[in-house]
């Protein structure tokens, strides 16, 4: 098993298992955490292939710092950023999460009920600030509710 799926109870277990040392899973995880190896953390990227990459992301980057063919744009031009999350799953706890309390974490019931799937249509108006939204039932569904300013 992999140690990033291992858990301070289970690495202290595993200690007196094989090496008869008795470790409390506070002090495992003191020890996790004062090392420089941390398996469970990483880092992505991805590598730029595209031989017009650079001329691609000018032309955009260009646009959010409100410029298009090197002149500035007008107080009426806009610049839209928008996306669309497909396949959100509408579920709905059974039971109210609970607020943290004194030497007590935030308490969520693990129970929910599935109310489908929805889309989430969302334009961001880059000079403004401001995020369009709408969820949608389905994608390019005609059903549903119009664009909410948030």
């Amino acid at each position: 098993m992999p140690l990033s799926r291992w858990s301070g109870p289970d690495l202290a277990r595993e200690l007196a298992t094989r090496r008869d040392i008795a470790v409390s899973p506070s002090t495992i995880g003191r020890w996790l955490a004062g090392d420089a190896l941390k398996p469970w953390q990483h880092r992505s990227w991805i590598s730029v292939r595209d031989p017009e990459f650079t001329a691609k992301a000018t032309r955009v980057l260009d646009l959010y710092a409100g410029i298009w063919d090197g002149r500035p744009l007008g107080g009426n031009d806009y610049v839209i950023c928008a996306d669309e999350k497909t396949s959100i799953q509408a579920r709905c706890r059974c039971h109210p999460t609970l607020p943290p309390g004194k030497a007590r974490a935030m308490r969520v019931e693990h129970d929910y009920e599935r109310r489908g799937a929805v889309a989430y249509l969302a334009a961001w108006d880059v000079h403004r600030g401001r995020v369009t939204g709408r969820c949608e039932d389905q994608p390019g569904s005609r059903r549903s509710p119009g664009w909410s300013n948030r």
